[in-house]
């Protein structure tokens, strides 16, 4: 006698008509089983949860104008949509890399494109950040034909509130890529010094309210991302004109928590040195005549982006780059307001 089956347990639902907390959010979670919740989501312009819109594909892929048999990197897998994009054009016979640092983000990813049928053979994926680049020269054949920098913070970690990056919902102050390594935007505040925190609000986000910010955040013991914003929102509104309007008000005090969290997550994460080594390391892991493009997201990764491809002109490495930055269309806009701040950079080599 062979014993009955358990009884069909139903998944719990979320009370309302709508989700309100993360975890509730299982349509948008499982993407495949629930296509037409998940489009209904993207017609409203917005991103669904645990998924992440890659931004300028179309842009990209006339950039860095892959072929068959070549070899590319994409140095920020994330959600892996801009190297689904690029893989089907190396084949036959080329490869696709993609490393990314994120510990919790890179085995879902790694699923989710081995699902899609791109096996080691096609995509060799690492845990690894991209200051490491030319480790995987003799991996790769000793160069690149073609990479892929997509520097903004994927949508899956923004809304995630266990990752700790949005001052929109409650969850641990940390903004770190990899929770395992260095130290957390919590620790950060107790240790960094009052001179040193108003020079990285100035140069991390332009933050105008650089010095009384500093002195409120410096040396507190702030646990939650609602904490930090809380005390953020304070100390801004105490800083403003009291005879401006409401609305404008809220607009200011909006930005400053913008700017702050973004502030604190480039220190956290020295977003901007691993930047520049990957630029310092690009020309080496170029093949002749092989195309870069990089997507930034704020004026500070723009300029390094923009200083070192001029730079590399100038000298002879780079045969042509940018004169502009490329910007996502209008419709993409519309469709996915997190494209509006991007900007794409291109160069190739010599």
């Amino acid at each position: 006698m062979t014993d009955a089956a358990p009884p069909h347990k139903r998944r719990v639902r979320y009370s309302g008509t709508h989700p309100r907390q993360f975890e509730e959010k299982y349509k948008e979670l499982d993407p495949a089983r629930h296509a037409d919740e998940v489009d209904k989501v993207m017609q409203r312009g917005q991103t669904p949860a645990g998924m992440h819109r890659s931004i300028c594909v179309d842009e990209i892929l006339a950039i860095l104008n892959p072929q068959p048999g070549e070899t590319g990197l994409d140095c920020t897998l994330g959600f892996g949509g801009h190297t689904q994009a690029l893989i089907p054009h190396v084949l036959p016979g080329g490869r696709m890399f993609g490393i990314d640092v994120d510990p919790i983000e890179l085995p879902r990813t790694t699923v989710r494109l081995r699902a899609l049928g791109f096996d080691d053979s096609v995509l060799i994926l690492h845990r690894s950040n991209f200051s490491a680049l030319s480790a995987l020269l003799p991996e790769a054949g000793g160069g690149f034909d073609f990479v892929l920098a997509d520097l903004g913070v994927s949508s899956m970690q923004i809304d995630n509130p266990s990752r700790g990056f949005s001052f929109r919902a409650d969850g641990p102050l940390d903004l770190r890529l990899d929770p395992s390594s260095g130290v957390s935007a919590c620790e950060l505040l107790q240790s960094v010094t009052r001179a040193r925190l108003r020079d990285l609000l100035t140069d991390n986000s332009d933050e105008p309210f650089a010095i009384p910010l500093a002195a409120a955040l410096q040396g507190q013991y702030l646990e939650t991302t609602v904490q930090l914003a809380d005390l953020v929102r304070a100390t801004v509104a105490l800083a403003l004109k009291r005879n401006m309007p409401e609305e404008e008000r809220l607009v200011e005090i909006k930005k400053a928590l913008q700017r702050t969290f973004q502030a604190l997550r480039i220190e956290v994460n020295d977003e901007f040195g691993v930047l520049d080594q990957l630029m310092d390391q690009l020309p080496q892991c170029l093949n002749p005549g092989g195309r870069v493009a990089i997507l930034s997201f704020h004026s500070g990764e723009d300029r390094r982006v923009k200083k070192s491809f001029q730079t590399g002109e100038r000298n002879g490495t780079y045969s042509s780059v940018a004169p502009d930055p490329i910007r996502a269309s209008f419709d993409e806009r519309r469709a996915n307001p997190r494209s509006t701040s991007a900007k794409l950079r291109w160069a190739v080599r010599s």
